[in-house]
């Protein structure tokens, strides 16, 4: 029998509508490593981001994109305009910040064990924390650069604009202010490895994003 989703969901853009549904009523991403038959949302297929920057697949559907791209990032990414995942179409990028349970619920913690850190080769240097509020990056580009482990991440182009989300409503400029005033302490030990210029440059980078991204009110 096929699984039902949670009736608390929003129903799914027709682009989505293909995946499969897991055990506990979630549809389960394009991106997503299946582990013995079971679906573990924790672990990405990397052949999957490889296809997706290869070919131009959508993150979480799996169809083509178009022009514009939409990336699903954390305010600390919208600073450093750096990013690990791939973009999405637009309506599967809002319907995940809208309903994903990390991205819609402030208080929710990834399951990280033993498992997931055998798993995860993650790319650049990940911020252990749920940020509170996403940002939907509207782009028309990205490139691809090599971190200090030459593993691969992602350039976000301009912004075309964005939106930004939080308990799946648009957040407010309260709450990214906040959520960057808790985040920028990790990014800043991080420059203050790499000497002054580098602190210059990060403080530079995040007050033309409070600037130029956040919304008024």
């Amino acid at each position: 029998m096929t699984p039902s989703m949670r009736r608390e969901l929003t129903e799914l853009p027709e682009r989505m509508k293909s995946l499969p549904i897991d055990k506990r009523g979630y549809p389960i991403p394009a991106f997503v490593q299946w582990i013995n038959g079971e679906p573990d949302f924790r672990v990405m297929n990397r052949q999957y981001w490889h296809d997706c920057v290869v070919k131009g697949l959508c993150w979480v559907c799996g169809g083509r994109l178009g022009l514009i791209q939409v990336f699903t990032i954390g305010p600390m990414c919208a600073i450093n305009r750096t990013t690990s995942e791939p973009p999405s179409h637009r309506e599967c990028a809002v319907w995940s910040a809208r309903n994903c349970p990390f991205l819609s619920r402030p208080h929710m913690v990834r399951r990280e064990d033993e498992f997931t850190e055998q798993c995860v080769q993650a790319s650049g240097v990940s911020i252990k924390r749920n940020p509170g509020v996403m940002c939907l990056w509207f782009t028309r580009d990205y490139k691809l650069f090599a971190d200090q482990n030459n593993h691969p991440l992602i350039q976000v182009g301009h912004p075309d604009h964005v939106e930004w989300f939080a308990e799946g409503r648009k957040a407010t400029r309260a709450e990214i202010m906040e959520s960057i005033r808790t985040g920028l302490p990790a990014l800043e030990e991080l420059a203050r490895a790499e000497g002054p210029a580098a602190i210059r440059e990060l403080r530079t980078m995040a007050a033309d994003a409070i600037e130029k991204l956040l919304p008024k009110e």
